[in-house]
């Protein structure tokens, strides 16, 4: 039984709109006339005493340290952003979203306007400067009067995106989540779930953040949860690919309602789940509690670990093909938890005969159809069921 949530329940039923392909020239320039999927915007230059300064006022700009990823630039790439500013090199506008009136959200830029926060809070001691060496080991505090002065005169630019044009809300969505992905500069491309952090944060990625650090999943990856420099070196943490895999999770329940691939499908749900109230998701984090420790008692060691016939062993390393088996299967049968517990060598058994008889690899990545999708699910589950059943 697939258990869902109150707002999950009704999640799918307004399909999502689609564009029309064939138009004509007439319908096409009419399109265009009104304005559909256009972007407004506006150029601003504000000097950076004053920039900084109105991150000060409440609610005025949205700059969360998750806002866009994990690792942020260290004190020398911070510091070569201000040595720029000294010597005027162009700094690439920052992008921002006006979600209500004077009130953004930071599309790109984040790391350049943390530097100048630093820098001008005195947080920053410069470092690694190559025009300007004599200066490093200095705050701001610390500079030379004309120096200083030289800085407080340099300007920062932005581009304001004011609001979206769309037939609905969905589309108004995508459309802003097209502009970030061809709007960010930064200096290492954003991972599609570092542009979902961005883009749909609220209660419901808040929670995909924290059941990252859930000790059972972050152990079956590999994820240094308790070691933060390690952890900051961690592929899966540094790329929000863990919390990707939650949400793989939650959005795989829904298989049936599967389109736009997996990448467009993790999208589409990022972007439902804004709808989701309070209730929605305690009941989701408590689904998603009970299925990995339910499956934790059954593999133990060998969670997400798939076997192999051929050595007659379990793999050395999770695969995500069969963590989204596992996941989906078991949060289908908690009701029966007992009973999977109870028959745990008859589930291991049964699990072993699904990777002799997998001759198409599904259980280890090797089909990524919807169709692939639906049948590692379906095999599972119904291994399951059978267990279950005796």
């Amino acid at each position: 039984m697939i258990l869902l949530a109150p707002t999950e329940q009704k999640m799918w039923e307004k399909s999502p709109s689609r564009n029309q392909i064939r138009m004509s020239d007439y319908d096409i320039n009419k399109k265009y006339e009104s304005g559909e999927q256009r972007i407004l915007t506006e150029m601003n230059r504000e000097k950076l005493p004053s920039f900084v300064e109105a991150l000060k006022k409440p609610g005025y700009m949205d700059v969360r340290p998750f806002y866009q990823r994990r690792t942020r630039w260290d004190a020398k790439k911070q510091s070569r952003l201000i040595e720029s500013f000294l010597i005027n090199i162009p700094v690439p506008p920052i992008v921002l979203y006006e979600k209500d009136f004077n009130c953004y959200e930071v599309m790109d830029g984040q790391q350049r306007i943390t530097a100048l926060h630093d820098f001008y809070s005195n947080r920053l001691k410069l470092t690694g400067l190559e025009l300007w060496p004599e200066l490093n080991g200095k705050t701001y505090a610390d500079l030379p009067i004309k120096v200083k002065a030289g800085i407080d005169r340099r300007s920062i630019s932005s581009i304001v995106l004011i609001t979206e044009s769309a037939s609905d809300p969905e589309e108004a969505l995508q459309l802003k989540q097209l502009a970030f992905e061809r709007l960010n500069t930064g200096g290492v491309a954003l991972s599609r779930q570092e542009v979902r952090n961005c883009l749909y944060y609220g209660k419901f990625n808040q929670l995909l953040l924290n059941l990252a650090n859930n000790s059972t999943f972050a152990e079956a990856w590999e994820i240094p949860i308790d070691n933060q420099d390690e952890l900051n070196k961690n592929n899966l943490y540094k790329k929000m690919e863990d919390t990707e895999l939650v949400l793989r999770f939650f959005a795989l329940r829904h298989i049936e309602d599967f389109r736009r691939g997996m990448e467009g499908f993790l999208d589409l749900y990022m972007m439902k789940s804004l709808n989701f109230s309070d209730e929605d998701i305690e009941f989701l984090k408590d689904i998603f509690v009970k299925t990995i420790n339910l499956a934790h008692q059954i593999y133990s060691n060998n969670l997400f670990k798939p076997f192999d016939p051929n050595t007659d062993t379990w793999q050395d390393k999770s695969y995500k093909a069969y963590y989204d088996a596992v996941m989906v299967g078991f949060s289908r049968h908690l009701s029966n938890a007992e009973t999977l517990l109870e028959r745990k060598l008859m589930v291991i058994e049964q699990t072993k005969r699904l990777f002799r008889e997998d001759t198409s690899k599904l259980f280890t990545g090797g089909g990524r159809t919807q169709s692939d999708m639906k049948e590692r699910i379906r095999l599972f589950d119904e291994m399951l069921s059978q267990v279950i059943a005796g």
